[in-house]
């Protein structure tokens, strides 16, 4: 059977290698939109900065591996300060440890722009420094190369 080309082009389970090294990081920016907000003073809930580790594991094991790999655990989970609908946000995955089918990663959103509602309804800042809104530590494991 020959390896799927896009799979081996990208070094991927399907060309028996990985590229997986410790180091590597993968970066989202997104802007949480107000359909999620879901307590007073339009405040998030923690599983919208766990829903995007997944987001950034995701993409970590599709560039190291070929493959989307599952989200196996969490070891740590830290809830920092407050994520808000109307924030710009910056997720990201920092791989720590590469095992033979298992990847570790750090992971941390940062608030990196804020509305700004005393000076009008659609005023925003940009926040300097980012905000650490959430850290985690997670595994992932993608499939057995080969």
């Amino acid at each position: 059977m020959t390896p799927d080309p896009a799979s081996t082009a990208t070094g991927g389970t399907g060309s028996g290698r990985t590229r997986a090294e410790v180091g590597q990081v993968v970066t989202h920016r997104r802007y949480v939109p107000y359909s999620h907000a879901h307590y007073a003073g339009n405040l998030v809930d923690g599983a919208y900065s766990l829903a995007a580790f997944g987001d950034v594991a995701t993409e970590m094991c599709i560039r190291t591996d070929g493959d989307e790999g599952l989200f196996a655990s969490y070891s740590s989970v830290q809830f920092l300060a407050p994520v808000r609908a109307g924030d710009v946000i910056e997720v990201s995955a920092t791989l720590v440890r590469v095992g033979t089918r298992s990847r570790e990663m750090d992971f941390e959103v940062r608030v990196v722009g804020r509305g700004a509602p005393e000076r009008g309804a659609s005023a925003a800042e940009v926040l300097d420094p980012p905000v650490v809104a959430t850290t985690a530590r997670g595994v992932v494991v993608v499939p057995p190369a080969g």
